[in-house]
């Protein structure tokens, strides 16, 4: 059954999408000119890694997440954690990237996995080959990629005109075999995968809704593909996605520009029977509160960050120039915490200077241990 957006109460929804439109352009009109942006930033993509798993019934701590990105874990990386990691990885791409280029065509096959690798044009001449030869290869490359591209725009196409036929109520018949072998997809694993489970008919009405909601606000339009992207269950083990696509498109619209909004991190707060309600306009209601307790939350975590600066700040007076201090200032800002080991690769010292790097500047220690320690701002 396709997704339908429906009449919205606009009663309900006007007052929520203002406060969560605020909000959002507080946060965003503050990290603008902020001197912890890029700290703020690095942090905000842990917190929300870790949510993410959190909202799926996993506990990923904060500090292994750190030490594991840091190629430094002190167990055994679990399968939460690498996953957790993952979103990590996927958030930093997608805030590395133009604003555009998440829900772009390149971006959303790259991210959804399906992407495929073109022939690369413009490689270095191997060793023996004539100018002649080399201009002759480079045609030929670039009919190939000429000719990839032109069919997997023809496959996008048909998929869209497939999709929109469904949607009207047509009688669509079932999809023919692919006979081209980089076409087929590759057979899935039945103790992991749903096989009945189609996930490019669920990404093309996704889509769909993306499309259908191009004139609506943008919090709104992400209120409505948050609640499309849960109901709709487009990904088997990638749930998590969703929210990073409409954190991109807030980017995209310029609401959000100067960082990536964390949506999991926001839902992370509201309760699950909220989050899951049978009422379709409740679950749009929770998920513009989850919009705008993102944006409260980066709020008070820009303001500590700040107050931390100016705090350690006053310990970098009278310094020298060629003092580590000041570096281990903006590390400390970027993770929740850091370890001895982190201090001492970044900083190229020493593990007692770090040590004594870490006194100066008067941090809290977190662990409370002899053998490993580590330390976060108070």
């Amino acid at each position: 059954m396709a997704y339908d957006i429906g009449l919205l109460s606009l009663d309900t929804l006007i007052a929520p999408i203002a406060k969560a439109t605020e909000a959002l352009a507080r946060l965003d009109e503050r990290l603008a000119r902020s001197p912890v942006r890029p700290g703020f930033v690095e942090r905000q993509h842990f917190a929300d890694a870790a949510a993410a798993l959190w909202l799926e019934g996993e506990l990923v701590h904060l500090e292994d997440l750190v030490l594991h990105d840091a190629h430094m874990d002190i167990r055994t990386p679990t399968h939460e954690l690498t996953r957790a990691h993952a979103v990590l990885r996927t958030r930093r791409r997608i805030l590395s990237q133009k604003p555009d280029w998440a829900l772009g065509r390149e971006g959303f096959l790259a991210l959804t996995g399906r992407g495929g690798a073109m022939p690369a044009a413009g490689q270095k001449n191997r060793e023996g080959q004539g100018a002649g030869n080399s201009v002759v290869e480079a045609d030929v490359r670039d009919d190939i990629e000429d000719e990839l591209l032109a069919e997997e725009f023809a496959e996008i196409d048909a998929v869209l005109a497939r999709s929109s036929k469904i949607l009207s109520g047509a009688d669509v018949p079932a999809r023919r075999e692919e006979t081209s072998l980089r076409h087929r997809p590759e057979p899935q694993n039945g103790l992991i995968y749903d096989l009945d489970w189609n996930e490019e008919e669920r990404l093309a009405e996704w889509q769909v809704v993306v499309a259908g909601t191009r004139d609506l606000p943008v919090v709104l339009r992400a209120a409505i593909l948050l609640e499309a992207w849960s109901d709709i269950e487009v990904l088997q083990h990638a749930a998590w996605l969703g929210p990073l696509l409409i954190a991109a498109l807030l980017r995209q619209e310029g609401l959000a520009a100067n960082h990536l909004a964390c949506l999991h991190l926001g839902a992370k707060n509201i309760p699950r029977e909220r989050r899951r309600a049978r009422n379709r306009s409740d679950r749009l209601l929770a998920c513009l509160e989850a919009i705008h307790d993102a944006a409260l939350a980066g709020l008070k975590e820009h303001d500590r960050l700040t107050m931390a600066k100016s705090q350690m700040g006053r310990r970098l007076r009278e310094r020298r120039a060629s003092s580590k201090l000041s570096d281990l200032v903006e590390l400390v800002l970027s993770r929740p915490l850091v370890s001895t080991g982190m201090i001492q690769e970044r900083l190229k010292v020493t593990k007692q200077g770090a040590l004594n790097l870490v006194g100066e500047l008067g941090l809290r220690e977190m662990t409370g241990r002899g053998r490993f320690r580590a330390w976060g701002i108070v």
